[in-house]
């Protein structure tokens, strides 16, 4: 494969995976009792969205290639 058709491959492969999930909507930042901001679970929230998109088009990636 050469390094666009492998560019190609990822665009898409990354742009279908990130359409089959359905992302978080809303995002709660707490706040404790001493006025101090967590974000914590916002980070949580979006990496594992990340990480599920990213796994999904990285599977289909390496299937396409190898058939090559």
């Amino acid at each position: 494969m050469t390094e666009q058709e492998i560019e190609k491959l990822v665009r898409e492969k990354l742009n279908d995976a990130y359409q089959s999930e359905e992302h978080p909507k809303k995002f709660f930042i707490t706040e404790n009792g001493r006025g101090v901001t967590d974000g914590g679970d916002l980070y949580n929230a979006l990496l594992n969205d990340m990480m599920r998109v990213t796994e999904k088009a990285l599977t289909e990636i390496l299937k396409e290639a190898l058939k090559k």
